[in-house]
């Protein structure tokens, strides 16, 4: 169980015009599409708190009031392949009920499926963490798990 439970379980990607975004417990992964044999010079990305901006060759793709709050100096973006920019957000709430409905505010918002298969994978990925001798990354779930799921941490053990 060396990799990442994000990388043994997959990922719920939000499909979105420019390209797709996911998250984990503590982050949240945007994936812009731009076209080929884009440069980093061409690229102009804004990372705050609560707010991002990205543009290429001066064409804005994204900008908007995030879902929820990030720690801006966790944010980084990269330019692959000369035709995708990934840009990773650090979650400032990472339990496993701060599932974001959206990526921005009022824009790119998962439809009910895929919020509920994100809000599964974060109920999981928080099992994986309480009880790190277990493999959950192909473990199915039901019942209440809105919110993080029940709360084992007042059982006697």
């Amino acid at each position: 169980m060396s990799a990442p439970f994000e990388e043994r379980s997959g990922v719920v990607p939000c499909g979105t015009p420019w390209g797709r975004w996911y998250q984990t417990l503590e982050e949240v992964f945007i994936e812009v599409r731009v076209p080929p044999g884009t440069r980093a010079k061409d690229v102009r990305c804004s990372l705050q708190s609560r707010h991002i901006a990205l543009s290429v060759s001066g064409q804005e793709l994204l900008q908007g009031k995030l879902f929820d709050s990030t720690i801006t100096d966790e944010g980084t973006w990269t330019l692959e392949d000369r035709k995708l920019i990934r840009i990773v957000l650090m979650k400032t709430n990472r339990d496993a009920g701060n599932c974001w409905t959206s990526l921005l505010e009022n824009e790119y918002a998962a439809d009910p499926w895929v919020q509920d298969q994100m809000q599964r994978k974060l109920t999981l990925e928080r099992f994986q963490r309480e009880n790190p001798g277990f493999d959950f990354s192909g473990a199915e779930i039901s019942g209440n798990y809105s919110k993080g799921g029940p709360d084992f941490s007042s059982l006697e053990k």
